[in-house]
């Protein structure tokens, strides 16, 4: 299941990239404005995948009975919910648009690049968020190519359109930094057409007619038990980004933009990661479902291992290739020298980092979503952010960087250990019932 994740997220990511480096061309102050609305960008699509935790669980839990119409049901109602939610807070976002910025530590010059990039992109975002959802529901029928193929879909186009939107080549208008949220949002809408009229039609996993009261408050009460927590647990990282975007804006623009591009290498760096996250709960679900809870550390041990290894691997290619990096995505040498500090330092907590990450969904995917949720607070509100901080103020940007690497270790063993006792305290259930 995770091959077809990895190849469809890898595109997705890497055009991305692709997406900041034409960014990039326009100048620091576009690079550094597009680098502030990271954290509320994410912080959307963080709902969208804490939202997409929940469909997968509970629709794989029916699949896994042999409960198909359920399953079909449950499906349908998470459209609806995961479609309001989210434009409820699309709505609360604009309202409070530059309140949110200046407290990232924006400030007017930037603020009007952000709302020309936010006025398209911030309506666009319910596209992502019901895509989301429906990829959701595909995975958790065991379907990751379908998925796969949209993100990668959806990645090449946005970099097709992108430098036609931005820079205005052919018949296209220059758009600036605007192009670039049209180029993504027109993407994310074509995806989106497949991928509903596969749901709808094809699957007939969504039903056409609005569920009954009676299914909505089932269906929708059992999936937002597991969503909101997973999603609240999600919401974290781009809110602790926020806070990280305002400690880095204490060292200056150039700072910002280098954070920001930093971020924007760190998917590709967890890649492996995080297309297991994804892949990893439809399994647990389907064997605690089940009662094959043995099976279920099994898979969380290998998932373990494969990712501390690899992570490791990783590191040691990001920090030879860093100045090559750093070069390709500015010219300007504060930016240049931030980049390259940020990709010695920071990756070496992404063996943990992965590990805090895979113990979070396999805790949803137990139907365990508040231990994820507290996981998520402590990692972020008592470790990563305060060490990340506090090394800021004693030793600057080398501080920074090291603090929220030692945040991601202590939480790395937190999590392990978190883990083993919510599986053990199944084992014992079970041998309980025996």
């Amino acid at each position: 299941m995770t091959t077809p994740m990895i190849i469809g997220m890898l595109m997705m990511f890497t055009f991305n990239i692709v997406d900041t480096l034409f960014i990039s061309f326009l100048g620091t102050d576009p690079l550094t404005a597009i680098s502030f609305t990271f954290p509320v960008g994410f912080t959307i699509l963080s709902l969208a995948i804490g939202l997409g935790i929940g469909a997968s669980a509970v629709v794989a839990k029916y699949l896994g009975r042999g409960e198909i119409e359920r399953a079909k049901e449950a499906a349908t109602v998470i459209n609806y919910i995961s479609a309001t939610m989210a434009s409820l807070m699309i709505v609360l976002c604009w309202i409070f648009l530059d309140e949110i910025f200046r407290l990232l530590g924006a400030g007017d010059d930037m603020l009007v690049l952000i709302r020309e990039f936010m006025v398209v992109w911030l309506p666009g975002s319910l596209l992502i968020v019901c895509m989301m959802t429906g990829n959701a529901i595909l995975r958790a029928g065991g379907n990751t190519k379908t998925p796969s193929m949209l993100m990668a879909f959806a990645g090449f186009s946005n970099a097709v359109l992108d430098p036609l939107l931005i820079f205005g080549l052919g018949p296209f208008p220059a758009l600036g930094i605007q192009g670039a949220a049209w180029a993504t949002v027109i993407s994310w809408a074509m995806a989106f057409a497949y991928l509903y009229r596969l749901l709808i039609f094809k699957q007939e996993m969504i039903s056409r007619k609005f569920p009954s009261p009676e299914v909505m408050a089932t269906s929708g009460r059992e999936m937002l038990r597991i969503g909101i927590p997973a999603a609240g647990a999600n919401m974290m990282t781009p809110i602790a980004a926020g806070v990280m975007t305002a400690i880095a804006a204490g060292f200056g623009n150039s700072a910002v933009a280098a954070f920001g591009v930093g971020g924007r290498i760190e998917p590709i760096a967890t890649l492996l990661v995080l297309a297991i996250s994804t892949s990893l709960p439809p399994l647990i679900s389907q064997n605690y479902g089940a009662g094959h809870v043995s099976r279920v550390a099994e898979a969380y041990r290998i998932a373990i291992r494969f990712v501390l290894v690899w992570q490791l691997l990783i590191y040691g290619v990001l920090a030879l290739l860093a100045p090559v990096i750093a070069e390709v995505f500015s010219d300007d040498p504060e930016v240049i020298s931030t980049i390259r500090l940020f990709l010695w330092i920071l990756p070496l907590g992404y063996g943990m980092q992965g590990v805090i990450i895979l113990t979070n969904s396999s805790l949803n995917a137990l139907h365990q979503p508040m231990s994820a949720l507290w996981l998520s607070i402590a990692r972020f509100f008592v470790f990563y952010v305060p060490l990340a901080w506090l090394g800021s103020v004693y030793f600057g940007l080398w501080g920074f960087f090291g603090g929220a690497v030692a945040g991601n270790l202590l939480m790395g063993l937190i999590s392990l250990a978190a883990f083993n006792r919510a599986v053990n305290a199944e084992l014992r259930l079970q041998e309980k019932a025996a």
